[in-house]
């Protein structure tokens, strides 16, 4: 089986999801009530974070794949 590359975005968009699912849950079960705007500022934070992490995982792997693909220079004789 092919491995897939890691992509933390897609986890903390997933873990975002998992929480604030778990949360409506644990309310309607009447286990716990969150705080008022706590769940409809949750899924907006977890997306921009989401966002930022993306955009610098793509900028560390292209800067990766952009050294590794420069020839090493011989050294001077």
């Amino acid at each position: 089986m092919k491995r897939h590359p890691f992509e933390p975005a897609r986890l903390i968009a997933g873990l975002t999801a998992l929480t604030v699912g778990t949360a409506y849950g644990l309310d309607a079960l009447g286990i716990w009530h969150p705080p008022g705007p706590w769940l409809f500022l949750t899924v907006p934070a977890g997306l921009l974070l989401s966002g930022i992490t993306a955009a610098v995982w793509a900028t560390a792997r292209r800067r990766h794949t952009r050294h590794a693909e420069q020839p090493a220079t011989p050294p001077p004789s």
